[in-house]
């Protein structure tokens, strides 16, 4: 007994509107629904040949094509899944092909696929890196006009049309590859896991990074920034010591110093894990990062600095608020010493390793101070690199302030 899929074309009950595509899943006599949500209209189908006709307007005919590409993909998938149950031992049912089918489509979208990707993350308290996913998630969902695509389906047609849509937003260079590095490392994700095959549909956009502008300032630089005289702008005076701070930390991250705790600081060292890469380092707690956590730390609190102010409440919230108002200072700053890039937390982390590598500290040494893991860093004998040789270069910068 074969098992056969036919393709209908069902017309809509209303005059003038399009009608739906199904597929009659039959076995033993049985046949099964399967519904789909590709719209077209009677005269864009061919009753005898069971297929759909492209029409010459342009208007309907990227849509209709739409549906006829999906609807091969469709069919391609039903007749893989009859061909599997045909080589069990045991007799099966065309329910259980057209449940089978459901429960593929669903693993198999990129919405939903991505949206588990994104509760994972969560789980692993990966907030920063879920965050961007469900960015990354919300632009293609509305390039797609909230319409889900298979991850068969998906095509350089399609990633080469949202690369198109997001340079015409006005997206610059490295914020469209932004995107695209997610759903790219997304869709390998599902490739390896089997749910779709390898249609290499990135290999056309950019997924690279841009030269920018250099974002690193001088030691000199820094040192101005430390002795200015802010005590009539204690707003800004706030936002300088945190960068002060984030600088004699080896250009430590904002985030893991929003999240330092008390606990972290022992026998005269912070020890920390970094929330990027969750890499545990280990920082000299020398006297100028005293001074500043004197002056910025909240006794009630168990954090080493007063970045959230209300522990337990939403804390990512928190840090994000933090972080951007901080940035906001900052660039006020960076304006009054008339630096030509805008002065960011991030400049600290930029500047420590520029300086370190003008004092000719080894990349090595930079890249552990740093706790880079990325494979486009070097990380030439970083097991043979101890805290006394990191803790060394970084004194050797702060004699320079």
């Amino acid at each position: 007994m074969t098992t056969t899929v036919k393709v209908k074309f069902r017309p809509s009950s209303v005059s003038g509107r399009p009608g739906s595509i199904v597929y009659y899943v039959t076995r033993h006599k049985s046949a099964k629904q399967i519904r789909t949500n590709y719209r077209i209209f009677p005269e864009e189908w061919d009753e005898e040949y069971s297929k759909i006709i492209i029409p010459s307007e342009k208007t309907r005919a990227d849509a209709v094509r739409d549906a006829m590409r999906n609807m091969s993909y469709d069919i391609e998938r039903l007749d893989k899944l009859i061909a599997g149950h045909e080589r069990l031992p045991f007799d099966y049912s065309s329910e259980e092909i057209v449940e089978e089918y459901r429960r593929m489509v669903v693993d198999g979208s990129m919405f939903n696929y991505m949206e588990k990707t994104i509760e994972q993350l969560k789980l692993l308290g990966r907030d920063g890196t879920a965050k961007n996913y469900s960015a990354a998630l919300n632009s293609f969902r509305t390039y797609r006009h909230g319409k889900d695509i298979l991850l068969d389906v998906l095509d350089e047609r399609t990633i080469e049309g949202y690369q198109e849509q997001l340079i015409a937003d006005g997206l610059a260079q490295n914020s469209v590859s932004f995107y695209m590095r997610i759903l790219r490392a997304v869709y390998h994700s599902a490739v390896k896991k089997g749910i779709t095959t390898d249609k290499r549909p990135f290999r056309n956009v950019f997924t690279g990074m841009e030269r920018t502008r250099k974002r690193a300032i001088s030691i000199q630089n820094i040192r101005k920034i430390r002795h200015l005289d802010l005590r009539n702008r204690p707003e800004l005076d706030y936002a300088r010591d945190l960068f002060i701070f984030l600088f004699l930390c080896r250009g430590m991250s904002f985030i893991d110093a929003a999240f330092l705790k008390k606990s972290d600081l022992s026998n005269g060292e912070i020890s920390y894990r970094r929330q990027k890469t969750g890499q545990t380092l280990r920082i000299k707690y020398v006297r100028e990062m005293m001074q500043i956590v004197r002056r910025h730390s909240d006794p009630d609190s168990p954090y080493l600095l007063d970045i959230i102010s209300r522990p337990g409440e939403d804390e990512r919230t928190q840090y994000e608020s933090a972080l951007r108002q901080i940035n906001k200072k900052l660039k006020i700053i960076g304006e009054m010493m008339g630096l030509s890039a805008p002065l960011t937390t991030y400049v600290a982390r930029h500047a420590w390793a520029t300086i370190a590598k003008a004092k000719n500290i080894p990349i090595a040494v930079i890249s552990d101070a740093l706790g880079h893991d990325s494979v486009h860093t070097t990380r030439i004998y970083l097991d043979a690199i101890d805290s006394n040789t990191i803790d060394k270069a970084n004194a050797m910068i702060i004699r320079g302030l």
